[in-house]
């Protein structure tokens, strides 16, 4: 794994150039096509699956693959690359295998978006565990590295933003009361600032992770994560106010976007 030729520098750059580019495509083709799950699933993506066992074979791969890359380092026992390892793991813990188990619809995910799902994740791990256990010079993260100023400021907005997330999962999950088939506006939280706060949870936590890494994988992931959410979440807005009238809140970003 020390010489896998995605690890190796040069390799690794055009990598990291590939998923920027990849992600302004994205980003464009999301602003015409919206991604088909949740209330956008419609039957022209194709086969289906429960929307929890999706959500588990999606999110965990990056988990599991992350996992590797950390037993398989040389660095996997050096405090800062763990703590990090840890802080990543965090997020897919609970997406992977808590937030599925909270879903309360019988919703379906099309294979197909689950799919695309698996290889970006899996494209995900190998960009952030690569960088922190193989290509990043040993002396890039010492102990002292959790002293800094990028990694202290980093872990708060990665806190905050996950916190946000799971908070906004939570208004959205109770939104309804059972057999009621009515929509509502999710108040409370960041939703007084954006109507799709759990997208905003989720961005900030890979820009927190960008911060606390300094790294130009970190901030490559958060671009796309922007790139994925923040087309939907605008979509989202809009139909909003197509079925509530005009809104004070932004899409994703308080009072930018």
């Amino acid at each position: 794994m020390e010489h896998f030729f995605l690890f190796e520098p040069e390799n690794f750059r055009i990598f990291l150039w590939a998923m920027a580019a990849t992600a302004v495509i994205v980003f464009i083709a999301l602003n015409f096509v919206e991604a088909g799950y949740g209330v956008a699933y419609t039957k022209k993506w194709g086969p289906t699956i429960n929307n929890r066992l999706g959500w588990v074979l999606m999110e965990a791969p990056v988990f599991i693959v992350m996992c590797i890359l950390w037993l398989c380092s040389s660095r996997r026992f050096e405090t800062a690359p763990l703590v990090m390892f840890c802080i990543f793991q965090m997020h897919y813990f609970q997406r992977s295998f808590i937030f599925p188990l909270l879903i309360k619809t019988r919703g379906k995910m099309p294979l197909s978006v689950m799919l695309m799902g698996i290889t970006f994740n899996t494209l995900n791990a190998l960009m952030q565990g690569g960088w922190i256990f193989y290509v990043s010079s040993p002396e890039r993260y010492p102990a002292s590295w959790l002293g800094s100023w990028q990694f202290i400021l980093g872990t708060v907005i990665f806190l905050w933003g996950m916190y946000t997330n799971i908070q906004s999962d939570s208004i959205i999950r109770n939104l309804r009361k059972p057999g009621d088939t009515r929509h509502y506006l999710p108040r409370g939280g960041m939703f007084r600032y954006v109507t799709s706060a759990n997208y905003l949870g989720e961005f900030m936590e890979w820009v927190g992770f960008a911060v606390l890494t300094w790294s130009w994988a970190g901030a490559v992931f958060a671009l796309w994560t922007f790139a994925n959410l923040a087309p939907r979440a605008r979509k989202i807005n809009g139909r909003y106010e197509r079925e509530f009238g005009p809104l004070s809140q932004k899409s994703i970003i308080p009072f930018i976007y």
